[in-house]
């Protein structure tokens, strides 16, 4: 059951962790490279071993990825943010139920010149619809994620077909959203981050944050177990503590508190 997860390590660079010393349980979690990338993960993970005596091994792939192996069972559970994906996977049978937990929001990075003059853009496809317009450098994920989903979304919404882009200044990554965003730093061109990433990024170059704020750049994250029935395998029970973990006070004192320069990377919504 765990081919795909090896071959997934070995191909696409996967990181897998956990927290501290080997303990006595263990659930494997997928999660986005975005989750990762903020830091968040560094102060749950050795929180929960300690209140739980429970390692998370984190497999940190992309939104689409995770879920595939959500699907495939190679994981107990995933921790994305997609919800029209997310949706999908609790149709298909794989997952028992969809849990938010937080939420952040999605931005647009761009050079602090700002050749394409997003900053004062209506909305996000209008701000997506002067980039191409202005055919200025653009670094897309390019990966499946849950950014390059909504980023897709968005050149849909201002009526662009995101397929049909000039790769001349549309370049696609192909990578998470750290490797994404140096790509940007080392083009000057823009991108579009989850907030945490972006606050998170030291290597900035010229890039600034362009364009924020609009209702539908919201980034929910929601926690998905594998279905025991589809997977009879999987940790059902040891995923349920952790769910029940990240839903807790103790989780939304630790989400809520986790800052950059002050500013909050998450907010903490489990209801």
């Amino acid at each position: 059951m765990f081919g795909s997860v090896k071959g997934a390590v070995l191909a696409g660079g996967i990181a897998a962790f956990s927290a501290g010393a080997a303990l006595a349980d263990s659930v494997k979690l997928a999660v986005t490279t975005s989750f990762h990338n903020s830091g968040l993960s560094d102060v749950l993970l050795p929180e929960i071993a300690a209140d739980l005596g429970l390692e998370v091994q984190l497999l940190v792939v992309g939104t689409g990825q995770a879920i595939r192996l959500g699907e495939a069972g190679d994981v107990d559970a995933i921790l994305v943010h997609s919800k029209k994906a997310e949706e999908a996977f609790l149709a298909g049978g794989y997952g028992t139920h969809r849990t938010e937990v937080m939420y952040n929001d999605f931005v647009l990075i761009g050079p602090d010149t700002d050749p394409a003059g997003i900053k004062g853009a209506a909305d996000a496809a209008a701000a997506l619809g002067a980039i191409e317009a202005a055919k200025a450098d653009f670094a897309s994920r390019g990966d499946d994620s849950g950014t390059h989903k909504k980023e897709l979304s968005l050149w849909q919404a201002a009526g662009i077909d995101a397929e049909a882009l000039d790769p001349s200044w549309y370049k696609a990554a192909g990578a998470g959203m750290g490797a994404t965003l140096n790509t940007a730093s080392g083009m000057n061109a823009y991108v579009m981050s989850d907030r945490a990433s972006w606050l998170k990024f030291a290597n900035k170059g010229d890039l600034d944050l362009l364009f924020a704020g609009d209702p539908v750049l919201f980034n929910q994250y929601a926690f998905l177990p594998v279905n025991p029935e589809k997977h009879p395998h999987v940790k059902a029970d040891l995923v349920n503590k952790l769910e029940g973990w990240l839903v807790s006070e103790r989780a939304q004192t630790l989400i809520d508190g986790y800052r950059l320069n002050g500013e909050a990377l998450f907010t903490f919504n489990a209801k």
